[in-house]
Parts: C-alpha cells; sequence; structure tokens
C-alpha cells in the first residue's frame, strides 16, 4: 500500500504552478537530479535472478528495496517551480513481486507488474521486463541481461487534497480541487554480472550496468487565482546513469532461496535489496 505513496510523492519537488507547456531541465538542476535519485530504487535489477532456470521452470521471487530520503540540497526545486523546499517524506521500502521463467539454453524471462488499483489516491500501472543469458564455466559464470521499466501512475500527485489552500495566492496548491496528474518513469538499459558459487546453497554475483532514463511528469492542476489558466505542464527528463551492483543467494531449501543485494548510481544512491525466491516447475 505504501509503495503507491512513494511513487506519487517522489514527483512532488518537480511540479509547477506557473509555467505552461513544457519544462525541460537540465541534468545539473535539481529536478532531474530528485526524478533520477527515484527511479535508482525501482530499477528491474538482477534481485538474486543469477542462477539456471531449466526450460519450462518457474521462480516467483519478493524483493522490499530500502529508500534513502533525499538530500535537502537536491529537494528544492529551482527551475519548473518556484525556489522552494519540499516535504519528501517517502515510503522507507520499496516492495515488488516478480516471476521468471527458463527458455532454454541459459536464458530466461522475467517480469513484474503492479495492477492499477488506486491507493493514497493514486493508480498505479506499472511493469517491468528482462531478458538475460547465463553462461556458466565451471563454478562461475557470465550473466547477460537487458532490462525495461515502463507504464504510470495518475492521481492527485502535486496537490492533493490534503495540500490544497485558498489562504495564501503566493503559496503551491491554491484551489479546492486536487491536481489530476501522470507520471511515466520510463527506463531501460544493460547489465553483465560475473556470478561465482563456492557450494550447492550459495551464489553470488557483482556487476554493472548502463541506464537510459526517460521519466515524463504531467501536471494537471486548476489554480484558483483568477486569469490564472489550468496548469498542464509537462516535465521532460533524458538522463543516463552507470550502476553497479551485487549480491548473493542463499538457498535455505531445494526449492526456497533468501536473496540480498546492493545496489548503487554512483550519481544518485547506494540502497538494498532484500528478499526470496520460490521454484517449481
Amino acid at each position: 500500500m505504501r509503495l503507491i505513496r512513494l511513487l506519487a510523492l517522489c514527483t512532488l519537488p518537480v511540479a509547477s504552478i506557473s509555467a505552461q507547456g513544457i519544462c525541460r531541465p537540465d541534468e545539473d538542476d535539481n529536478e532531474a537530479k530528485l526524478l533520477a535519485y527515484f527511479t535508482a530504487p525501482i530499477a528491474f535489477s538482477p534481485g538474486g535472478n543469477v542462477t539456471a532456470l531449466g526450460t519450462g521452470r518457474f521462480r516467483l521471487g519478493f524483493e522490499a528495496t530500502y529508500v534513502p530520503e533525499p538530500s535537502a540540497e537536491i529537494s528544492r526545486s529551482e527551475r519548473c517551480y518556484a525556489n522552494k523546499t519540499e516535504d519528501t517524506q517517502l515510503s522507507p521500502v520499496f516492495p515488488r513481486p516478480r516471476i521468471a521463467v527458463g527458455l532454454g539454453g541459459g536464458w530466461a524471462l522475467e517480469a513484474s507488474y503492479l495492477p492499477p488499483v488506486t491507493v493514497a489516491d493514486a493508480t498505479p500501472n506499472l511493469g517491468s521486463i528482462a531478458i538475460s543469458r547465463l553462461t556458466n564455466i565451471g563454478s562461475a559464470g557470465l550473466l547477460l541481461r537487458a532490462h525495461a521499466t515502463f507504464g504510470k501512475v495518475e492521481g492527485a500527485i502535486t496537490c492533493p487534497e490534503d495540500a490544497l489552500q485558498t489562504s495564501d495566492v503566493t503559496r503551491p496548491c491554491y484551489g479546492n480541487q486536487k491536481s489530476e496528474d501522470t507520471y511515466k518513469p520510463n527506463m531501460f538499459g544493460g547489465e553483465a554480472a560475473i556470478t561465482f558459487s563456492n557450494s550447492a546453497r550459495f551464489t553470488g554475483y557483482a556487476g554493472a550496468g548502463y541506464t537510459s532514463l526517460r521519466p515524463r511528469f504531467q501536471v494537471g492542476f486548476q489554480d484558483a487565482r483568477p486569469g490564472v489558466r489550468y496548469d498542464d505542464t509537462r516535465i521532460i527528463v533524458d538522463l543516463n546513469r552507470i550502476s553497479l551492483f551485487g549480491g548473493g543467494v542463499w538457498q535455505v531449501a531445494p526449492k526456497i532461496g533468501l536473496l540480498a543485494e546492493l545496489y548503487s548510481v554512483p550519481e544518485d544512491l547506494t540502497t538494498f535489496r532484500v528478499g526470496a525466491n520460490l521454484g517449481w516447475r
């Protein structure tokens, strides 16, 4: 339930109440940095899917990613909004289910989906997909992987009901109708990792990746000030990021594994994921 609140709140600092049309912050602007910051925790990394799956075999997993709070510096908007600091009290955890299926020859297909169920005044419809190939060489292996995350979150993101006010025309969310906004955290990229195992119960991995970020945000708010037009500002950010990651899977039972992963985007943040998976045919 808190997942939807995370996706909704992470875009609050980039909304504009005065500009119309399209806002394209530079990569050094705080708005761009903040959008990049919050895409890192939802990047579709290996998440422990680093062991071979036979043809037609499935692996169901669930993971939780820690979401650290951004610094006060990048929380201050500067280009698409008034120069002010926003309250980014986000959920500290991003949960995600996933499924993987073996295609044969070391190939596997992975997917994750969050259905359009409205929670906390926001409706997600988000999916992630990846295809990978694992080549084993003795106790080591090479994992090559391509991934993408797409979809949207709709709802009162910039000006929810509890942020509306009609007492000060100079403050944000001056009006009595909550906003109708859309956030699209688009990203796609590729990764390579080395896997290693010193027993039948533990597999570790370490690697690096390159991701293109294409987040898009559409404001939808009717300001109550006389003569102010409906704010339908679009915020467009195009960025590229390098990631580093490493982790391991401990097989506590023949079909049950526990996983932990450290995931870092040096320009933005370092976080970690923990979870479990269940294999079956």
